[in-house]
């Protein structure tokens, strides 16, 4: 039996995006096809026919965000004119079965693979040819160049996804439920895609995957050899040739997968920035290996060294989990001190807590919450001086700054980033002297150093 036939006299669209930059570009795709068939993109919610929440279920908070934010705009289907609220993403793979009987308000769920289709599913809810409410599948999709793609980011920027899914299956991640296995685009299909977002005024790429230390394993011809990845070299040294980038940051590059090849070309390059996010989670080889990560403490401090001897300067950032399963006071320590060592510039800092369907769920001696408090605490105040410290360094300097426009807070001040500044998750400079417009590339002289943040004036 069909659902209710819905029919979008304006075809007016209102969308939010919550969770990671991977998830906003599987949004800005759907966007792109919509804007296609003749949507246009309401300022409010009110105003809408079709309200579209992509959402993140990766840890507890973004699950209840995703539901607040879900039940927060069903009240349009009341109070404005929302014909058709539809959950996609992250939420909608994991628990649609659930959520369509607890949630009668919304009226479709499309999961992680099957957002390009968001089109034909809304055309079919028009005419009341919809039989069901979810279009959950395995995940085996990832788009291409010839998917439209509405960037929503700032013109100047873009993020660039390289492969989706991942098969690295680290205990404490629920991402390969959530995105499958690991599947990348190929290299043509980046560069394409490159050109295209050059040509719309991009000055900054920002690659981004759920490993890109696996990029192209999946693809014919790709593969480790000899313990290095010829496709990610391919990859960076072609889209450092496309005109009109300025800049191309890596993340997720996993430690036990750098090779030097790849720092050598970093070294050398003048569009690669001397920037890596490369997670390690961790440094007490027992917690590594009960969280399923192929490396040790010893090879993340290699690394770490190895990089710093061949590209001075280099801004690093890592993400670890504290508090995980079975983590004793001396695998804290570890921990602590590894990072006291390792000196990140960026460091993100995640509290363990148990996610049903993940195999740490089922690991014993979990680590009492205040404990997890406590040592989370700790760790911050070591990274805050840490990263104190480092700032000191820019301290004088003048270097290449990307204006972003007006200070958030104050027309009277402008803010950017340099190189060593990736967007949203790290720290601002601040140009309280001289004249730019968003998008531009700037000399600034560091006058100022805060905690995380940088002062200066153009130059």
């Amino acid at each position: 039996m069909s659902l209710d036939t819905k029919k979008f006299q304006e075809k007016s669209l209102y969308f939010t995006s919550l969770g990671c930059s991977k998830n906003l570009v599987d949004s800005q795709v759907m966007l792109g096809h919509l804007k296609l068939d003749g949507f246009t993109i309401a300022q409010a919610p009110e105003d809408a026919e079709v309200i579209i929440v992509n959402t993140c279920s990766f840890v507890e908070a973004a699950k209840v965000e995703s539901i607040e934010t879900v039940l927060d705009l069903a009240t349009y289907k009341e109070d404005g004119k929302c014909q058709a609220l539809v959950m996609s993403g992250c939420m909608a793979q994991r628990y649609a079965g659930e959520l369509e009987a607890e949630m009668p308000e919304i009226d479709m769920f499309i999961g992680t693979g099957e957002y390009h289709k968001i089109v034909p599913l809304l055309k079919a809810m028009e005419d009341g040819k919809l039989e069901k409410k979810s279009f959950v599948e395995i995940p085996k999709f990832i788009h291409t160049e010839f998917d439209p793609r509405l960037n929503t980011s700032p013109f100047y920027m873009a993020w660039l996804k390289i492969s989706e899914g991942c098969n690295r299956n680290c205990t404490f991640c629920i991402i390969p439920t959530l995105r499958g296995k690991l599947r990348s685009r190929t290299v043509d299909s980046l560069v394409a895609e490159a050109e295209q977002l050059a040509k719309t005024g991009v000055r900054e790429l920002n690659l981004i995957s759920q490993d890109f230390s696996d990029y192209g394993v999946d693809l014919e011809g790709g593969g480790k050899k000899d313990g290095k990845n010829p496709m990610i070299y391919e990859l960076l040294s072609r889209l450092e040739k496309v005109e009109g980038i300025d800049w191309v940051r890596v993340f997720y590059f996993y430690p036990d997968d750098l090779t030097e090849d790849v720092m050598d070309l970093m070294a050398s390059s003048k569009k690669i920035t001397k920037y890596l996010d490369m997670p390690v989670q961790h440094f007490a080889d027992g917690v590594l290996k009960r969280m399923n990560r192929r490396v040790t403490e010893e090879v993340i401090h290699q690394k770490i060294k190895t990089l710093r001897e061949k590209i001075p300067g280099i801004v690093l950032r890592t993400s670890i989990i504290v508090g995980f399963p079975g983590e004793t006071e001396e695998d804290f320590q570890a921990l602590l001190r590894g990072i006291k060592e390792a000196r990140f510039n960026h460091l993100g800092v995640f509290k363990y807590s148990d996610e049903e369907g993940t195999p740490a769920v089922r690991l014993k001696n979990k680590v009492p919450q205040e404990v997890i408090d406590e040592r989370f605490e700790q760790l911050y105040e070591a990274q805050k001086e840490i990263a104190r410290e480092l700032n000191q360094e820019y301290l004088g300097k003048v270097i290449d700054v990307l204006v972003e426009g007006q200070h958030e807070e104050t027309e009277l001040l402008l803010q950017g980033r340099h190189a060593g500044q990736a967007p949203d998750i790290d720290g601002k400079v601040i140009i309280n002297d001289g004249m730019a417009k968003a998008g531009d590339i700037v000399r600034v002289e560091i006058t100022d150093v805060l905690d995380y943040d940088l002062v200066g004036r153009i130059i």
